[in-house]
């Protein structure tokens, strides 16, 4: 296992650094908002399949460090599943919010770094090279999505108290954000808006644009088909989930 300390995200030479926030696939810990539609094996399987797609996605930006930011008890996990090219790091306190405060007390001076959903295979790659450029004018770049919250946050110095009181996972998340970043003094870039996988309506939407381009999330596309294909069984009466 990889040391999860407070330099392991230091790394010499590395100007810009990706970091996926995550945790490990189980079965209740993970998208349960997408129950009672599917059940928690179905949610940790198709959890998986975001992640190693997110990976694969961060993995083909050239000139980019990968990373995962998660909690303690997931660092095992995440390292098998993430193989050796990715470093996993052990957040400090519990939550996203914390989650995020420990990813950007690792920065070093020089580098420019990004944290983004777990569950963002299907973002663009041009989306993360824009939010990266962004840094260079911007000391804060931010990408909302469309119910007030947001899938992307990037840096290149530390902010402690930049998610204090973030109301993460609520409407106003983004706006509290925002609004402290404006008391914080920062200037804010904000990267193209996008949609995070929450709800069963968000199935909806990630399978039809991945019936277009299964290429962009293979691993989910394949994941999405037989959902799709399992949910026209039941509705004819020919199988139950």
């Amino acid at each position: 296992m990889q040391p999860a300390s407070e330099s392991v995200l230091r790394l010499p030479g590395a100007d810009r650094v990706l970091v996926i926030m995550a945790k490990a696939p189980r079965l209740g810990a993970v998208k349960t908002r997408l129950a009672p539609g599917l059940s928690p094996d179905a949610i940790a399987a198709f959890y998986r399949c975001l992640l190693e797609d997110t990976l694969a996605l961060a993995r083909s930006l050239p000139g980019v460090e990968v990373a995962i930011m998660c909690p303690e008890s997931d660092v095992g996990e995440l390292v098998q599943l993430a193989g050796n090219d990715v470093r996993v790091v052990a957040q400090k306190g519990v939550g996203l919010a914390a989650g995020l405060t420990s990813v950007f007390a690792h920065l070093a001076e020089g580098q420019r770094m990004i944290a983004f959903n777990s569950d963002s295979p299907h973002l663009p790659h041009s989306v993360l090279e824009d939010a990266f450029e962004m840094l260079a004018g911007h000391e804060l770049v931010v990408g909302p999505t469309h119910d007030g919250g947001y899938y992307l946050v990037g840096a290149k110095a530390s902010h402690p108290t930049l998610f204090e009181d973030d109301g993460m996972g609520t409407s106003s998340a983004l706006e509290r954000l925002l609004a402290r970043a404006r008391a914080l003094g920062l200037s804010v870039g904000l990267a193209a808006p996008f949609y995070d996988i929450d709800v069963a309506d968000d199935l909806t939407r990630l399978a039809a644009e991945l019936r277009v381009a299964p290429a962009r999330a293979p691993r989910t596309a394949r994941w999405l088909r037989e959902w799709e294909s399992s949910r026209r069984r039941v509705r004819t009466g020919t199988r139950e989930l």
